[in-house]
């Protein structure tokens, strides 16, 4: 009878810390199949009175939505390359060579990851109007490169260290040349980590809203975040078209996530049990 009570404890618990997280969600899902007389009312329902997708065409025929999405995945993405292909050579050196003061360094690396992005901001202001690279990609690859950098960096490094050294040597000993042990029998075993700390990489560069700010300028330029910032103008903010905006900037996301829920598990217990 205790265990059956615990149970039952145990899963309205669950429950509840679901539908605890998931309903923001589904209020923004809501809000942007209202129409716009309907969010503009004192009180708002569970259900939308009339459903609607006006806000959806609104944001592509309209504010064409397409291109800050196309801009946002561009530079996520470049940036998301450029950090796991650096993060991964970083880590491996750092989990396999005896390297003196390594703790030291991981945690230089993990200090410059809480350094405020403010504080970074006038700097790479000036560097930028020097080189001409306000308003270009460039401008917000290299600051999210430091925001993705540090988190790739110490996940890879933990789970690198959990892989046995001797499956290495043992393919070398088959013949098989550094690269090519790194390359065709490492970083298959360690793409768990890779995974994960691309995903993570992604997000944090994916929902950027200072550094976009503040390097660009141009409406064609502009990133999801900045794009959702301007559905609005002198006199009216057009509720309807942010929130739908928002469901669809957290799609690719969402399904991503979904799709390769395991490998992130994965990723992120690394170093937590011994091989």
């Amino acid at each position: 009878m205790r265990t059956w009570y615990g149970r039952s404890g145990f899963a309205a618990l669950v429950t509840l810390i679901i539908v605890y997280s998931l309903f923001p969600f589904y209020w923004v899902f809501k809000s942007s199949m209202e129409s716009s007389a309907a969010l503009n009312q004192p009180t708002s329902s569970l259900l939308p009175n009339q459903w609607t997708w006006t806000h959806y065409q609104a944001i592509f025929a309209v504010a064409n939505f397409l291109r800050p999405l196309l801009n946002s995945m561009f530079v996520a993405a470049a940036a998301t390359l450029i950090s796991v292909i650096v993060g991964a050579m970083a880590a491996y050196g750092l989990a396999r060579m005896p390297i003196w003061g390594k703790t030291l360094i991981l945690g230089f690396i993990l200090l410059v990851s809480f350094f405020p992005q403010i504080a970074m901001v006038g700097p790479l202001f000036l560097v930028f109007r020097h080189l001409h690279w306000l308003n270009t990609y460039q401008s917000l690859i290299i600051p999210y490169l430091i925001l993705a950098m540090p988190i790739t960096i110490w996940i890879l490094t933990a789970f690198f260290s959990q892989i046995p050294i001797d499956i290495e040597e043992a393919a070398m000993m088959d013949g098989a040349s550094i690269p090519a042990t790194i390359l065709k029998v490492f970083f298959p075993i360690a793409m768990p980590g890779i995974f994960t700390a691309a995903i993570l990489g992604f997000l944090l560069s994916w929902n950027d809203f200072l550094f976009a700010l503040s390097f660009i300028h141009s409406p064609s330029m502009q990133t999801v975040p900045l794009a959702l910032v301007n559905f609005r103008n002198a006199y009216y903010v057009h509720y309807g078209q942010i929130y739908a905006g928002v469901v669809v900037a957290s799609l690719p996301i969402a399904l991503v996530v979904l799709f390769l829920q395991r490998r992130i598990e994965a990723g992120l217990t690394a170093g937590s049990v011994k091989g």
